[in-house]
């Protein structure tokens, strides 16, 4: 952009959003008469244009210039100062996998890395398992390799002279670096040849630890431009650690910006001149929410180019400076809604995951629900349901007259919150006809009919209102994450609402969430543009750096600073702008040390002191503060060049400034009916352009803009501003000439009759509660385990423990956690007080394993001490003690060898943590057993406990808000009804299980490795559709570690019974009502109080999940195994203090069962288990190894017509001398295959000795314990899924 465009801004300024559905322009010109103007067209109208964006800028040039361009001219932009635009190009690209064919070039052993990913399911009760395509063609592994000297768990830390020893080099950071294996150059072109001849023209590159020492990748991509490829680097893009957010970023650029180059350059054939008249005029709006120039555009950046426009618009339009109020951004369009909040400064995120694609990237926070106009409306299960699909533009909704389903937006038509005859008539075959409100009647009557033939009494009015009031909750879920998630009230908020569908809900979204005040912009419906219209221009710099924060001097800092503003206002001059219009934010991404939690910490406005700012917004996020150094992990720049923009007037100053005056029939258009508060009603329709500011709108009223409908509810107030609508409840009856005044909306009456749509509000509640308690936990624990690996479950329980509401977490913690909360509740009555809570592991009381340690918290009534609810989370605790590092002994035999133990314990009494009780049970129980310690990692340890507590706290008060607004009666009925509503959809299956298998009983057996054997038996009663899950037959105890506690069972066959329903039910205790389950005492699933369980919870819980879906014969053996592996060292008592050290846990993925319909997946966690598994680079940087391989096991699944699942290959060397562990299963018995399908291969653990007597390969079979070496590496080979269907009929 040339300097006197920027400063004297003088020319036409246009900008654009092209959506999916419509392109939004936004047009200004100074000193103009009418210097705003806003076009909105169809995205894809190819019998009038072939380019939309092009179309608008034809319209916006037409307008001022008072003359028609004809469409098939080339335009002259010689009057146009600036273009600037935001696409959908990118996404839709990545959804719909249409990008260009690539290579990925990585790191040898890593030829997998991004088909494994974190090895996580995306939907935990899917069998099939299925993913989207990888991105790219073809992989090829560089023989390259390097790795941290030092670890960040070494408790005895050295300083390292890389001076005597050439293999080692200082990384960006400082940190020293080991370079094992550097590229040999001339294989490496012989490989990029070939890639040429089978004709890749774009190549990715990301390497191991690339983010701190970037030679090889610069090496790489060197030759590959020098042959002519495309090239994208990952450490060029973000250099953050994280090598598989980083693989899948490289490859989504490389994916993605050819597509953009090819759009811009087709974009610029449309003008005079083309690309080279454009020049610097032509700005593209990034993820970020900053402009950057057309030729630094790029794939990566513009995932979010459309929302981060909306969220500029809202933040500098409607968060008002002197009344600095937060506000929540809620753009609802067609197929989805974004959400978002702006507080005074953009919060920005920097991984993300957007079509199964983790992106690592700076992005604007803005999170997405699928709930829109188009969504589709579903009644099934007893439950009124919103989406997730969606009509789209075509068929588009039943009202477009293009034979689509029921949506959202016939709701709105039906109710008469949408005008046919205020809406274009573009919809008929020959695209001249209103919205279809007959057929939209007739469908709504339709389903009224279905449902009502259910036993209940609806009127199609109600219906669609109930339908409504479900999507407003749905999409107030993601809203109550960001804020209520991170311990931010909602209510504390504006709402700014806008998209094409904003102000139609507006009103019932902010009562949803108990907001006071929605503001909606005059633009509100194309604000994504106009945001681009205000965005500044962007240049963001972000370097790695390992420093401890007080180490470094304010004279450090600054310097270190000043390097990077001076690289950024080099890029921001070459684009025009002089030093006077450039401004920096300054950036430090800190963590404590010892944790991951890191925070991206603006730096203060007058000191250094970033320290200050970090641990007061460590507070407010996670929740505590810690006595530790502050590490600085990166810092950044992002210049801005600022633009010329409109001003906005703050909206309190143009509110003081107008005098109110009420609006009522004379100012409106006419009296409509409207549905609303539950009755048809008159309302007075007004046109926004026929009120005068100051003017005011009481509910119940309709007003229209350009391109919008806004519904003004019964109860509410709406405000005209030169620039504004504001909605507000009015606090008193105001004087009102109104159609039907100002009602006050009244909770529905109390009845005995339970509801579909408010069961269906409450089930989105109940869930949301919970999935905000593991939010919360996810952000206050420091270990990798939980905040990493994600092994934890929150929950939230009915008086007696049944559950209510389960945040998909971990399987199989799904039905055992409410026996754990059972066992507590019978044991304390109603004797626990306010700010008491219970900490439990033992399988006796309900417990799943001991690891996992879980976490209760009563929810009491303060006046009769009654318990009302409990909250729950259960989380994997890296280790307790015991016989093992990691406390996942492969021989323990007696459960105390196993670690820690406590049937009950109050952790907090009063609301005092009980840290003493807590080092008596943790510490120094546990050691005081034969060849025991007590816990390596007791500061992890406690600063777990206190982070699950948190999560309880958050969910007590969230259930206590629900009561406040609902009473405890509707509440309590309702966690009832719910578990009611989930009973009679298992009963439904198991009637039409009993009618597939004609009555006969459902029979499957199976063999542990060790030769026990699992027998189950099947009973269907079709009459109640109850069944009886009878396990008689099963092998005794064993004298080991495999025995799993009852709760075990339950939580496989809750697990199985949810994933043959294969519809979104509410997951809770209702579920296994319906069954009984027979387990005799004594056996490998009911075992003694004492006895070893702590492969149990992971590897017999997998045999039996398997076990049940054979009786269904509904999928092949999975790989049947957790693979758990543990490794450390210390935790011994010496002197009365447990010696440092550490303890390592994961679990590794395998194969997965193939299905009668369906392939097995391969390399993914299995039923059970659905943790992710730690990061290459964050597990060589925190612990002394190196991983040489994890890639896929090839053809260790079973053969078949639908093949199983392959397992994995992990590789591990240690570089210092370690106890590791292996307990897995599988390794003898083969994953079964059904209908004639092969076994999937056993699985293999090997030990790579090195000692006096030479190298050698020992296999450890399933379960061992060793003491390796320096050197010494372990081998994971997982074992495949069962096939489905034999090889004849394939």
């Amino acid at each position: 952009m040339p300097a006197s465009n920027v400063e004297l801004a003088s020319g036409i300024r246009i900008a654009i959003d092209r959506g999916g559905t419509f392109t939004d322009v936004h047009a200004y010109i100074p000193n103009s008469s009418k210097p705003e103007a806003v076009f909105k067209l169809l995205s894809v109208d190819p019998a009038n244009y072939h380019d939309a964006p092009t179309e608008g800028i034809r319209q916006v040039l037409s307008h001022f210039r008072g003359h028609n361009l004809p469409r098939n001219e080339l335009l002259d932009i010689s009057d146009v100062e600036s273009i600037r635009m935001g696409t959908t190009i990118a996404t839709n690209a990545l959804l719909e996998r249409k990008g260009e064919r690539i290579a990925f070039l990585t790191t040898k052993g890593f030829n997998d890395l991004l088909v494994i990913g974190n090895q996580a399911r995306p939907h935990i009760f899917d069998l099939s398992v299925q993913k989207l395509q990888n991105l790219y063609g073809k992989v090829v592994e560089i023989d390259e390799r390097v790795t941290m000297e030092e670890y960040l768990e070494n408790p005895d830390k050295q300083p390292i002279d890389i001076t005597k020893d050439e293999a080692l080099v200082e990384g960006q950071t400082g940190e020293p670096v080991r370079i094992l294996k550097t590229p040999d150059m001339d294989q490496v072109r012989d490989k990029l040849e070939k890639l040429w001849g089978e004709g890749f023209r774009t190549v990715a590159i990301c390497f191991i630890h690339s983010y701190l020492f970037t030679a090889h990748e610069d090496q790489v991509a060197a030759l590959a431009r020098e042959m002519g490829f495309e090239v994208s680097v990952s450490s060029e893009l973000q250099p953050m650690i994280k090598m598989v957010s980083r693989g899948n970023s490289v490859t989504a650029d490389a994916y993605l910006s050819p597509l953009i180059s090819r759009y811009v350059k087709n974009f610029g054939d449309g003008f005079k001149g083309g690309l080279d008249a454009i020049a610097d005029k032509l700005l593209f709006m990034k993820s970020d929410g900053g402009l950057c120039l057309w030729r630094n555009f790029s794939g990566l950046r513009a995932i979010l180019s459309g929302p981060a426009g909306g969220v500029i618009g809202y933040a500098q339009s409607c968060w008002d400076p002197e009344d600095p109020t937060p506000v929540l951004g809620f753009d609802m369009g067609g197929t989805s809604t974004d959400v978002s909040r702006f507080a005074g400064e953009y919060d920005h995120v920097f991984e993300t995951e957007t079509a199964e694609v983790t992106i690592q990237i700076p992005q604007l926070h803005i999170d997405t629900v699928a709930a829109g106009g188009g969504s589709i409306l579903h009644w099934k299960n007893g439950l009124f349901a919103i989406g997730p699909d969606s009509a789209s533009a075509h068929p588009g909704p039943v009202c477009y007259r293009k034979g689509g389903p029921l949506t959202v937006t016939d709701a709105n038509l039906f109710l008469g919150r949408l005008r046919p005859e205020y809406f274009p008539s573009i919809f008929g075959p020959d695209e001249n006809e209103p919205l279809d409100q007959d057929a939209t009647a007739k469908a709504f009557i339709k389903l009224t009919e279905t449902i009502n033939s259910e036993g209940l009494s609806f009127t199609p009015e109600e219906v669609a209102s109930g339908f409504l009031r479900i999507a407003n909750e749905s999409m107030s879920r993601p809203i109550r994450s960001l804020t209520e998630g991170r311990g931010i009230r909602t209510s504390d908020h504006v709402l700014a609402t806008f998209g094409g569908a904003g102000g139609q809900h507006a009103c019932d979204v902010a009562e949803a969430l108990g907001i006071e005040r929605v503001t909606i912009h005059q633009l509100s419906s194309i604000l994504s543009a106009y945001g681009m219209a205000l965005a500044d221009l962007t240049h963001e710099i972000q370097r790695p750096l390992a420093e401890t924060l007080h180490a470094m001097s304010s004279e450090q800092l600054e310097s270190k600073f000043k390097l990077l503003n001076d690289e950024a206002d080099e890029a921001l001059r070459a684009q025009g702008f002089s030093g006077a219009r450039i401004e920096h934010e300054m950036f430090l991404n800190l963590r404590y040390k010892g944790t991951n939690n890191s925070l991206m910490i603006h730096k203060p406005a007058d000191s250094w002191k970033f320290s200050d700012v970090f641990s007061k917004q460590h507070l407010e996020e996670f929740g505590f503060t810690m006595d530790h150094d502050i590490i600085v992990e990166d810092i950044r720049v992002r210049a801005l060049g600022k633009s010329a923009a409109v001003e906005e007037a703050g909206v309190s100053r143009a509110r003081n400034s107008l005098r109110i005056k009420a609006a009522g029939k004379d100012q409106s258009v006419k009296t409509v009916k409207l549905f609303t508060a539950s009755a048809w009603r008159d309302a007075y329709l007004y046109k926004l352009e026929e009120l005068k500011p100051g003017h005011q709108v009481a509910g119940p009223a309709i007003i229209l803009d350009q391109t919008q409908t806004i519904i003004v509810q019964p109860g509410w107030l709406a405000t005209v501003l030169p620039r504004h609508l504001i909605l507000e409840r009015a606090l008193e009856t105001p004087a009102t000439n109104g159609a039907a005044g100002s009602l006050t909306v009244a909770r529905p009456e109390e009845t005995e009759v339970v509801g579909p749509i408010q069961l269906s509000v409450f089930g989105h509640r109940f869930m949301s509660i919970a999935e905000q308690m593991g939010r919360a936990l996810q952000l206050t624990s420091v270990s990798i385990n939980i905040k990493e690996r994600l092994d934890y479950s929150c929950a939230i329980f009915s008086p007696t423990g049944g559950l209510v509401a389960n945040a998909p977490h971990i399987p199989c913690h799904l039905g055992a956690m409410s026996y754990a909360v059972a066992y507590q509740a019978e044991k304390y009555g109603n004797t626990l007080k306010p700010g008491d809570v219970l900490v439990s592991n033992h399988p006796a009381a309900g417990g799943s394993h001991l690891p996992d340690i879980t976490v209760i918290s009563p929810v009491i009534d303060p006046n009769t001490n009654e318990v009302l609810f409990w909250t729950a989370s259960r989380a994997h605790h890296a280790d307790i003690g015991g016989i093992a590092a990691g406390s996942m002994p492969p021989h323990s035999k007696e459960i105390w060898q196993e670690g820690a133990s406590f049937l009950s314990f109050k952790l907090v009494e009063g609301g005092v943590f009980n840290e003493k009780g807590l080092r008596e049970i943790m510490l120094e129980k546990p050691a005081s057993y034969p060849g025991c310690t007590g816990t390596r990692t007791w500061n992890d340890n406690i600063s777990d406990l206190k982070a699950q507590v948190a999560a309880n706290t958050k969910g007590a008060l969230l259930i206590q808000e629900c009561i406040a607004t609902y009473s405890l009666a509707t509440v309590q009925k309702y966690m009832i009804a719910i578990q009611t509503n989930a009973e009679a959809v298992v009963r439904r299956l198991l009637q039409r299980v009993y009618d597939d298998f004609q009555g006969l009983p459902l029979e499957a057996e199976d063999y542990m490795d060790d030769g026990s054997v699992l027998k189950l038996k099947i009973r269907i009663h079709r009459d109640s559709g109850s069944a009886t899950f009878d396990f008689t037959g099963t092998s005794k105890e064993i004298y080991g570690n495999l025995n799993a506690p009852r709760a075990i069972t339950f939580s496989a066959i809750i697990y199985v019974l949810r994933s043959l329903v294969k519809e979104d039910i509410p997951l809770n205790q209702g579920c296994l009502t319906p069954i009984e389950v027979i387990l005799p005492a004594g056996t490998i699933l009911s075992p003694s109080v004492g006895a070893a369980t702590v492969g149990g919870n992971v590897e017999t819980s997998q045999r039996v999940t398997d076990l049940v879906l054979r009786a269904f014969q509904a999928a092949a053996a999975s790989q049947g195994t957790c693979n758990n592996l543990t490794f450390g060292f210390g935790g011994q008592i010496v002197d009365g203090k447990a010696k440092p050290g550490f303890g390592y846990y994961e679990t590794i993925a395998g194969g997965a069962g193939a299905g009668p319909d369906w392939v097995g997946q391969s390399g993914v966690h299995v039923h059970m288990t659905n943790t992710r598994i730690t990061d290459p680079e964050s597990l060589e940087r925190r612990y002394p190894c190196i991983l040489h391989q994890f890639g896929i096991r090839a053809g260790s699944g079973g053969r078949g017509r639908n093949p199983g699942g392959n397992g994995v290959v992990r590789e591990i060397e240690f570089r210092v001398p370690l106890e590791v562990s292996v307990l897995s299963e599988r390794r003898t018995v083969r994953p079964f295959g059904l209908a004639g399908g092969e076994a999937g291969q056993s699985g293999e653990n090997i030990w790579v000795r090195h000692d006096e007597h030479g190298s050698r390969e020992i296999n450890l079979g399933a379960k061992n314990t060793c003491h390796m070496r320096k050197g010494d590496r372990i081998i994971i080979r997982s074992p495949g899924g069962g096939a489905f269907g034999s090889l004849i009929e394939a």
